[in-house]
């Protein structure tokens, strides 16, 4: 039976891998600031305490701690975001050092954001080109955090993962309330790519990278080929029943994001990703085609 520890692991994909690994019969333990089960371990992401003993002789750690982006880049939020992914980096590293039998595997979130915006040249873990803006800043920052700590006992790895489409959070809800309600088509010119992964395949893929003992470093969480921003909204009417839906220009996007407190960048980045390193090491997804992810999804 292995034993795994998520940070952070009380939001939208920590309950997807609190799931799948449960059903695997691992005994997990959550870190998180508000406890409210019995696998809950309190921990404050800042300071070493109680919680540090959970480390000693894990299989796994699994830091996904950090705030949403799904906000406005305000100074403080900018900030938050900042400090709650380095942070708990830092402290995670600290704490499987002190320990004398330290977790096997260091599994880190980072995101596929990192890259540039790209419409032509597919983004993998070797040739990809890192952007340069506050979102692909605090992706560089996050692995840099992540890789200047030395532990020698421990296998680590980074998450750059895309989109993740679930059936209980992430990106697809509010997508989905827009396609009931007609406003369900393409956003911006609808040309941006989409990187996106199903939740089964996110939660395989780590299990995949934890199971083979060799592999260390980037990986992308992707399936093989992106799909447009207009493709995965005409996917995503269909799976609905709804015939139409009204486009979002540019513009009208920037005064929705405004109301309801977020950016535009997260609907249109063209985020042209791949995941070379899964494939060269034989990962098989079951969900490469957006409307059967849909299809599984809405079920």
């Amino acid at each position: 039976m292995k034993t795994i520890v998520i940070a952070g692991g009380t939001g939208f994909l920590g309950k997807i891998l609190e799931e799948y690994f449960t059903e695997k019969k691992c005994n997990l333990k959550i870190l998180t600031r508000h406890p409210k089960r019995k696998h809950h371990v309190y921990w404050d992401t800042k300071n070493l305490g109680a919680w540090t003993k959970e480390l000693e002789n894990t299989d796994i750690l699994i830091n996904l701690a950090g705030k949403s982006v799904n906000c406005r880049y305000t100074p403080t939020n900018k900030k938050l975001i900042y400090d709650s992914r380095i942070e708990t980096t830092h402290i995670l590293g600290l704490a499987i050092n002190l320990c004398k039998t330290p977790p096997k595997v260091w599994i880190n979130s980072s995101t596929a954001t990192i890259y540039r915006d790209s419409y032509d040249k597919e983004m993998d873990e070797e040739h990809g080109e890192i952007g340069n803006d506050f979102s692909m800043n605090i992706a560089k920052s996050w692995e840099e955090a992540f890789n200047s700590i030395h532990n020698p006992k421990t296998r680590k790895i980074i998450l750059r993962t895309s989109i993740v489409l679930g059936k209980n959070g992430g990106a697809l809800i509010p997508l989905k309330r827009l396609t009931k309600f007609g406003l369900g088509g393409k956003q911006g010119s609808g040309l941006q790519k989409v990187s996106w992964i199903h939740e089964l395949d996110f939660a395989r893929s780590v299990e995949f990278l934890i199971n083979n003992h060799k592999l260390h470093g980037v990986f992308n969480l992707c399936v093989p080929k992106p799909i447009t921003n207009y493709g995965l909204m005409k996917s995503l009417r269909k799976i609905l029943n709804v015939p139409f839906g009204i486009p979002h220009p540019k513009t009208l996007l920037e005064i929705g994001a405004k109301i309801i407190g977020t950016e535009t960048e997260l609907i249109l980045k063209s985020r042209n990703v791949v995941p070379k390193r899964l494939l060269k090491n034989g990962f098989k997804f079951k969900f490469e085609n957006i409307q059967s992810a849909l299809m599984h999804i809405n079920n």
